[in-house]
């Protein structure tokens, strides 16, 4: 499902990421820990062509991102990538709805189409009498499951989240870390999760260690 070769990335003089390799398998949830400043965050952006590696490659479904143009990996990530932040990242002036289904306009669909699978993933994540609400109207953890949400919107085959239940308090980080087993098993995606929480890293199928740029 993604493979990672060899993946090296400085910034300045700081190097970040001192050659990494790995391998994760579709349809698994994987978490990444490590220290601040251990590149897990950076491996995630690389991972999802974010941003460029200075050497080694990614492969997601034996497509090498590193060899796409800037315009055909931005295609790529919003047909096969769902991202999940920390902050959430939802537009203050839109609906929960219109949040979710906005990516769906960007890949293309047509806005009847966008807006009846954004109100199927609301319903799924019972959130369907929150659905006009803006941001600043929903509590942390209704913001980050329509952050979930629009994640799932275009049916992806993978999903980054970097601290996706760093800024939740520990029920909502229950509820969020028990969502995405959930969500595996209705809809089959890859889970690759940036975290410093410890239950969730010990749910995973696996979890992978960072230390100063490398895996150990």
């Amino acid at each position: 499902m993604i493979k990672g070769y060899n993946i090296h990335k400085s910034y300045g003089s700081l190097e970040v990421l001192r050659g990494i390799d790995l391998e994760i398998k579709a349809g698994s949830i994987v978490s990444i820990v490590g220290a601040s400043g251990a590149g897990k965050t950076t491996l995630l952006h690389i991972i999802g062509s974010i941003e460029n590696a200075d050497k080694g490659e990614v492969l997601i479904n034996n497509i090498n991102i590193s060899k796409l143009s800037d315009a055909k990996k931005a295609s790529f990530r919003c047909q096969h990538i769902g991202f999940i932040f920390q902050f959430h990242h939802l537009l203050p002036e839109f609906t929960a709805l219109e949040n979710v289904f906005l990516p769906a306009l960007i890949a293309g669909k047509k806005k009847s189409e966008a807006e009846a699978r954004a109100k199927e993933i609301l319903e799924y994540l019972q959130l369907s009498s929150r659905m006009e609400h803006k941001p600043s109207q929903l509590s942390g953890g209704e913001q980050q499951r329509v952050a979930v949400a629009r994640s799932l919107i275009n049916k992806p085959d993978v999903i980054l989240a970097d601290e996706p239940s760093g800024n939740l308090d520990s029920n909502n980080a229950k509820e969020l870390h028990n969502l995405f087993f959930n969500l595996r098993k209705e809809f089959g995606q890859t889970f690759v999760i940036v975290t410093h929480n410890e239950e969730l890293a010990e749910m995973s199928d696996t979890k992978i260690k960072m230390k100063d740029g490398l895996l150990i």
